[in-house]
């Protein structure tokens, strides 16, 4: 007859059959310990980002004219749910192995597979509490993470940081159309006006209009605007149709807007995956096409989450054999894997950037890799 102690628990076994017939106990144990171990590894994460953050940017926070409500409303609250997205996978990872290879110290994984459990049927619980939080990590990374770096990243950028802010004002080329070019020679952004105005429109290759203007003023929503001095010129066939009004003005309406003069590097962290999505379109209605960036950090959002279920059959594969040297030897492993897939998620992001690498494939090298990885593990696992 074996014997299976989790904790303080019993279940003894007269056969394979039975065991797996009280399985279901086991399942809720491992999940259990997996699930707090996870948000122990939350909270202890958590608090040494922000005592490291606050050490550093505390000096911003007195000089600049912000209050302390604010520096923990729109700054701390959102940068909690942000630092953590990140480190999900990193969190899995040292979790399982945390959890595995202390059940193997403690005897209990050689009673479950001394029983006639399989390897397969000992991960299952690992599998359904990764799933669950690979579900959660999911739903974050596409709709509430960019809900809150939309204020989070807004207070960095006006009271820690301007770097991100990129103000377009010389020789500013911006398509409004598929075939709609616009020019301005200056913008000015304190008072949304612009000098030495054109506008180009083609059909096909041919230039079929040609407005130009020596001011341009903003007049407001939706698209308004004010040219001042200036000329249309209209070209049909060999003709050419010319308009001039060196001191007159016109109020008319285009797809240009204040903001297109200004650009923030930061700007697609701030949009869930829906705004995401329609700001490509848009951009490609305008005929812009450079937009991988975007399409990049979409596939990310979906890559990222799924990395906590094949670190966590990599982790259990790994951590689920007693070794000499304990729990140690195993989380020392489980930081070396985890700062690989860092170092692998970087590289993976530059390489996605390569014009001749499709998006989707690009951001989903780590878990291709850590896939291989992981089967491999999986078939020297302890049996």
């Amino acid at each position: 007859m074996a014997v299976f102690r989790p904790g303080n628990q019993r279940c003894y076994l007269a056969s394979a059959e039975s065991c797996n017939g009280m399985l279901k106990r086991i399942d809720r144990y491992i999940i259990s310990k997996y699930l707090k171990t996870f948000v122990f590894a939350i909270l202890i994460f958590t608090a040494i980002a922000m005592v490291i953050d606050f050490s550093e940017k505390v000096s911003k926070f007195i000089e600049k004219p912000v209050t302390a409500y604010q520096v923990l409303t729109q700054y701390y609250l959102p940068f909690i749910p942000w630092i953590n997205g990140l480190l999900f996978p990193i969190y899995a990872l040292i979790t399982v192995v945390f959890v595995s290879s202390r059940m193997a110290y403690n005897a209990e994984v050689i009673s479950i597979l001394g029983a006639g459990v399989s390897f397969w049927r000992y991960l299952r619980p690992f599998v359904i509490a990764a799933g669950l939080v690979t579900g959660i990590h999911l739903v974050g990374n596409h709709v509430f993470i960019p809900q809150g770096n939309a204020v989070l990243k807004t207070f960095e950028n006006e009271y820690i940081s301007s770097r991100h802010v990129k103000n377009k004002s010389r020789h500013v080329h911006i398509f409004i159309g598929p075939e709609t070019k616009v020019y301005v020679r200056y913008y000015r952004n304190r008072d949304t006006s612009g000098t030495d105005f054109r506008m180009e429109r083609f059909e096909g290759v041919e230039l079929v209009e040609l407005i130009s203007a020596k001011t341009i003023e903003w007049l407001g929503p939706p698209n308004q605007w004010r040219l001042r001095n200036y000329e249309i010129h209209r070209f049909r066939d060999s003709t050419e149709e010319l308009v001039i009004h060196n001191r007159g003005s016109l109020d008319t309406s285009f797809n240009l807007y204040p903001e297109d003069f200004v650009w923030l590097s930061n700007q697609k962290e701030m949009m869930t995956t829906g705004d995401l999505t329609r700001f490509m379109k848009k951009e490609q209605d305008k005929g812009i096409t450079a937009t991988k960036s975007y399409a990049i950090e979409v596939h990310r959002r979906t890559a990222e989450p799924f990395t906590i279920l094949i670190l966590t059959v990599l982790g259990a594969s790994i951590a689920s054999r007693k070794v000499r040297g304990g729990m140690g030897v195993h989380l020392a492993m489980g930081i070396i894997l985890g700062a690989c897939f860092i170092f692998l998620s970087k590289f993976a992001i530059t390489f996605a950037t390569n014009p001749n690498v499709p998006a989707m494939l690009g951001v989903w090298i780590p878990n291709l890799s850590f896939s291989i990885l992981t089967m491999y593990f999986l078939s020297k696992a302890q049996r």
